[in-house]
This record gives C-alpha cells, structure tokens and sequence, in this order.
C-alpha cells in the first residue's frame, strides 16, 4: 500500500510491488512479527495483510487473493515457525489460493517469476537449527516444502528473514536491529537494490549486506 506521507517523487525508484501475508493466530502476544508487520504497512509499495484478521472463519476470498498475488512482483509469508511448519491459516491460503491452472498445471502460470520467502521467527536458538543441534535440521531444509511450493508454481525462492532466539529477543534488544534489517530488505527489494544470487543462497537473509544498487 502507499503510504501517503511519501511524495510522489520519492516513490518514483520503486518498482516491485511487496505482498505481506502476515500469519499471527495469537497478535496480542507476539514480541517481534506484530513489529515486523507495522513497519511493513508504513513503506511504500508494499501490500502488508493481517491474513487471521482478515479471515477469522478461515472462508478465504480465493478470487480477491489471486488477483492480490497478481498484483505483486514479490511474497512474503510473514509468521513464527509453529512445529516446524506454517500456522494453520497460511496453509489453508496455499490449499484454496494456488489452484491448479491458477499457481501450476496447464496454464497456471499467474506466479511465473515473483519472488517468494519467508520471514519468520523461531523460539529456538540458531545453534539449535543445525544439523547436529537439538532439531537437526537447518532453517531451510525445514523450510523445503515451501521452496518446493515455489518451484512448482515457478517463483523465485529466497532465502528466509529469519530471528532466531525469538522468546529472548526483547531483553537481549535485539528486535530494533531486525526491524532496521527487515525495512531495509523491503526498501531494497522494492527498488531492485538486492543481489538476488546471493539472496537465494545465503542461509538467512537477516544475514545479507545491502549497501546499494550492486547488492
């Protein structure tokens, strides 16, 4: 959505649109996604959605998220990690919204060439999401059916935005420095200031540097 307080003139280098799916059943406990989707709604070229909020019932407007989807050049799925998987509502979202000959299949081409990723927090430390650590496995092997949901409807999958340690993160002030991060990475994502090779392979994307046009 644009924000009315930016003039004219300084939207005019951005050129993506950004989709917010933001996946909250609980809001009014969250300690760093609620963050993360305020600052989302005051930028400029980005649609920030309160998927729980806007469905309460779970009777997704399939029609009005299609055209939403089409109408932006980059996804995001905004949510804490739940068991390893998305909350409920966002996989109710894939299940209804990315139809056979709308998301894949014979003439589902809607998605071809929109970046996809996540952002998300963990409860658990990054050192617990190693191969050798208490859920032996990294973020993005644990992520891989959504890379394989990308694939399939051909988007360009990112790598995750990612907090780990996400229950210690206020005390430790942490979330401030995410934040700065996450609005950066939008702001970079929206004007095409983001070496994208390296945001597909990089582990986490909290982690990518963003200094201007080459990165």
């Amino acid at each position: 959505m644009k924000n009315d307080s930016y003039p004219t003139s300084a939207l005019a280098n951005y050129t993506k649109r950004i989709l917010v799916l933001f996946a909250h059943p609980v809001p009014q406990q969250s300690e760093v996604n609620i963050f993360l989707f305020e600052d989302a709604q005051q930028l400029p070229n980005v649609t920030a959605v309160d998927v729980y909020a806007e469905y309460p019932d779970f009777n997704i407007n399939v029609i009005k998220e299609q055209e939403r989807l089409v109408n932006h050049d980059v996804i995001i799925f905004q949510y804490p990690l739940y068991w390893y998987s998305t909350p409920s509502i966002l996989k109710e979202y894939q299940d209804l919204v990315l139809e056979y000959g709308f998301a894949y299949g014979k003439g589902g081409t809607a998605l071809k060439d929109k970046l996809f990723f996540c952002a998300i927090s963990a409860g658990g430390k990054e050192e617990a999401y190693q191969t050798d650590g208490f859920n032996h496995f990294t973020i993005r092997q644990l992520l891989q059916p959504l890379e394989q949901m990308a694939s399939i409807t051909n988007m360009t999958y990112l790598a995750p935005f990612a907090l780990f340690g996400s229950r210690s993160a206020s005390r430790e002030d942490r979330i401030s420095t995410h934040r700065e991060k996450w609005t950066t990475l939008l702001n970079a994502l929206a004007t095409e200031h983001i070496n994208l090779d390296r945001a597909k392979n990089i582990e986490n994307l909290a982690n990518l540097t963003i200094s201007g046009a080459n990165e």
